[in-house]
């Protein structure tokens, strides 16, 4: 058995959920630093920095450090309230300059790809809001392709907590499909932590998505206890107690890709973290957490 999960995915982490307090310049760039710094990783997903010389900063710290960056478009589409599958052509057309203005800042600081998210919807409007999202997609993807960056849509709950239109996985590639027919610059983001809050097994989800995946976040969430203020999609620390996530279920979802061959791809995938420290816990603490829970779950996958 290959201990060494680095022949077949390189591990990374989403910054801005793990230091989620890290918002004047000087800590921004502290945390930054301490992910660059660790070896284990070597993708560090960022968001929106306002100042122009910060980003600059960001970027000559990962480039001396050679960790890839990668742009997390979502805090600030569910910040402003954007939706980009918005009936209000207005607020559509402003999320689409948001995401616009990220894909400007990602190049900027040397991103490889920009992540998003769906909109919410009404009922009986999934269609109309489904052409909508397409629309606008085709837009980002068309302004990506220009500067050369990857745009994945990030795959949500649909009934609990987010409640976007992006959605069940058999949506999610009916709308992979309308998008790759024009764009191969598009792929789907599947995040562990948000499985059992669609309500789909592991294997479910990545068979029906595997020829659409570029990108993997691995986190928790909690689901046991509607008056939990933890209930949803909050990313809770594996092994949180009354949470959905910890080593076996990580194992089973690695499983899940290995047997998809996904793992099998000449570029090796994108698998980060997404884990938010509970009031009280110390950030650098759930990063060495996470990391064991990876390094555990991996003994667990059988390889052959």
């Amino acid at each position: 058995m290959d201990t060494d999960f680095r022949k077949y995915f390189r591990a990374g982490i989403v910054h801005f959920m793990v230091f989620p307090d890290a918002a004047d310049k000087k800590s921004l760039i502290e945390t930054i630093k301490k992910i660059a710094c660790d070896d284990y990783f070597e993708i560090i997903e960022i968001t929106f920095m306002e100042d122009a010389g910060t980003r600059n900063q960001v970027r000559n710290l990962l480039e001396s450090a050679c960790i890839e960056a990668y742009f997390g478009a979502q805090p600030v589409l569910l910040g402003e309230n954007l939706n980009l599958n918005d009936e209000d052509q207005s607020v559509r057309e402003k999320s689409i300059e948001m995401i616009k203005k990220c894909i400007d800042q990602a190049y900027e600081i040397g991103a490889k790809g920009l992540s998003f998210l769906s909109g919410r919807y009404r009922q009986g409007k999934k269609q109309y809001a489904f052409d909508l999202l397409v629309d606008s997609t085709t837009s980002i993807c068309e302004y990506a392709r220009k500067k050369g960056l990857v745009i994945e849509l990030e795959i949500f709950d649909y009934d609990v907590d987010k409640k976007c239109l992006i959605g069940p996985a058999f949506l999610a590639a009916d709308f992979a499909t309308a998008i790759r027919k024009n764009f191969d610059n598009f792929g789907l983001l599947v995040d562990l932590s948000h499985l059992p809050l669609v309500k789909e097994s592991a294997a479910e989800t990545i068979g029906r998505l595997k020829e659409f995946i570029t990108h993997i976040h691995i986190g928790n969430c909690f689901i046991s206890d509607k008056n939990s203020s933890l209930y949803g999609d909050k990313h809770v620390p594996f092994g949180t107690p009354g949470s959905e996530n910890n080593v076996e279920q990580l194992a089973e979802f690695l499983q899940a890709l290995l047997n998809a061959g996904i793992f099998d791809r000449e570029s090796r995938l994108v698998v980060s973290f997404e884990v938010k420290p509970l009031k009280g816990q110390d950030p650098e603490a759930v990063i060495a957490g996470s990391k064991r829970v990876l390094n555990q779950a991996w003994l667990m996958v059988r390889q052959s």
